[in-house]
């Protein structure tokens, strides 16, 4: 029966404390949750906290979701996820920002064709052996969309020292790219 409630549907029951209403957002929602707290994270034990935690949050919050359309249940719930790994990055306080990024700029990027030879578990892998910040500062940026403005606002950082991260961990994954492209050529 649960298995067929649309998010809204969900939603209500949760908002009742049907214990198996929770169980299936659970089960909907843990993996992707899961997967988007270890792109911020890096760390499998960390997103599995952080899931946890955002999840039991929603539960705890359900009663300020608003439904607006499919996929907004999700939605929803992964801006808490975002919002509580922003948290614990700040936490780490890792606001030591050099302005050297401008040296960077001509640094050519790798051609589509060469990142689409490269296996997804490779790029996943090397984004996450970025520091939290460069992390959480290139998914904010390049994945989820934000603007430096916005991602300096949520992690307390300069708009200048938003785009010197990323540029950081621009050139960090380029060097691994150009150094995974030239190891298969050989």
């Amino acid at each position: 029966m649960y298995k067929e409630l649309d998010e809204q549907a969900l939603a209500r029951c949760c908002l009742q404390r049907d214990r198996k209403a929770e169980d299936e957002l659970y089960r909907r929602y843990a993996g992707k949750v899961n997967a988007l707290c270890r792109r911020y994270l890096g760390n499998e034990e960390d997103a599995k906290d952080l899931m946890l935690e955002t999840l039991n949050h929603a539960l705890d919050r359900i009663d300020t979701y608003k439904y607006t359309g499919k996929g907004s249940l999700y939605g929803w719930i992964s801006r808490i996820a975002i919002n509580k790994a922003i948290d614990q990055i700040r936490k780490e306080r890792w606001r030591n920002v050099s302005l050297d990024f401008l040296a960077w700029d001509n640094i050519p990027e790798p051609t589509e064709e060469e990142i689409v030879s490269i296996p997804k578990e490779k790029l996943r892998e090397w984004i996450s052996e970025l520091t939290y910040m460069r992390r959480a500062v290139f998914n904010m940026y390049c994945i989820d969309g934000y603007s430096h403005q916005e991602i300096a606002r949520m992690l307390g950082i300069t708009e200048t020292g938003s785009t010197s991260i990323l540029a950081k961990a621009r050139k960090q994954l380029k060097d691994k790219i150009k150094r995974y492209l030239k190891d298969q050529d050989q």
